[in-house]
């Protein structure tokens, strides 16, 4: 064998290499995010498509919100990696950041989970869909293959998870996020912790039946990571202050390569840790501006 044959070889293997150790450690992430959703309510709620989820994989009622512990600028840590103080976001409706953000990419805004899939595996389809219209201003939608708002989900409840159905079926994603803005408007209106924000949460679990079964439909399911959590959770009829009801959520994390058999996380898990787990299953480069950090205790 010649040299120069050789030479070729080992350039073919170290390729091949380079993609493998680039492979995602799955292939799917569906991320799922219940607006106003307080780690109090999950024990005496009625959810078992929840439950059985957190049965399945691992997860944590100790989920700490980013202060001031309303919607923008959670869900914004939650997409972008890092807290209000870096990325700029610090109110309940923050469309654009309050404060300078540390760091811009080339769509104007701090760099997002959805910018990094876009940058690192360009053929990736990603997708966001959601109720609250605020959350278009926190996932650079330049990068995004789809996003959509569910416009009359107050007349149509369903009609965020029938788009999402849809969607998952078509299109298969290799990230798509569904943001409900419930039961944060039953909180407001009815209070939290009561008879209506029980049964809003019943239902939201039944919406997240249809998802993952959604997935399953897809052909998907084996080589998919669900991620169920919340921004922020809330106390009599409001949210934005320090009391436990208003800064825990739960995460809940099951799927391919996860932990399973029902594992409670113990470790200190806040806000921007999702995007950086997200990132890790993607086996996405994590910017030196994220200060959040992957979830290594999930993984199997």
């Amino acid at each position: 064998m010649t040299n120069k044959r050789i030479a070729l070889l080992i350039a073919s293997a170290m390729v091949c290499c380079t993609v493998w150790a680039a492979k995602p450690r799955a292939g799917h992430i569906i991320y799922v995010g219940f607006d106003g959703w307080g780690s109090y309510s999950v024990e005496k709620a009625e959810m078992p498509t929840v439950k059985r989820l957190m049965a399945q994989g691992c997860y944590t009622l100790q989920k700490r919100a980013v202060l001031p512990s309303s919607s923008a600028v959670n869900w914004a840590s939650m997409f972008m990696g890092a807290g209000p103080e870096v990325h700029g976001y610090t109110d309940w409706g923050s469309r654009v950041p309050e404060v300078k953000p540390r760091q811009l990419y080339k769509n104007n805004i701090f760099p997002t989970i959805f910018q990094l899939l876009r940058d690192q595996r360009p053929e990736a389809v990603s997708g966001v869909l959601y109720e609250w219209e605020g959350i278009k201003y926190l996932v650079d939608t330049l990068s995004l293959s789809c996003h959509a708002q569910a416009r009359d989900f107050e007349k149509h409840p369903a009609l965020l998870a029938e788009m999402a159905e849809k969607y998952i079926k078509e299109s298969k994603p290799q990230l798509l996020a569904i943001c409900f803005d419930s039961p944060d408007h039953t909180g407001h209106v009815d209070g939290h912790d009561t008879p209506a924000y029980y049964a809003k949460l019943v239902e939201l679990d039944g919406y997240l039946a249809r998802i993952v079964k959604a997935v399953e439909d897809a052909g998907i399911i084996d080589d998919t990571v669900f991620i169920i959590t919340s921004d922020h959770g809330g106390i009599n009829k409001g949210h934005g202050g320090k009391t436990w009801e208003e800064m825990e959520t739960p995460l809940i994390v099951a799927g391919k390569g996860i932990r399973t058999g029902g594992v409670q996380l113990t470790e200190s898990i806040v806000q921007y840790d999702v995007a950086a787990t997200m990132a890790y299953i993607l086996r996405l480069k994590q910017p030196q501006a994220w200060v959040g950090r992957p979830i290594l205790s999930l993984f199997k």
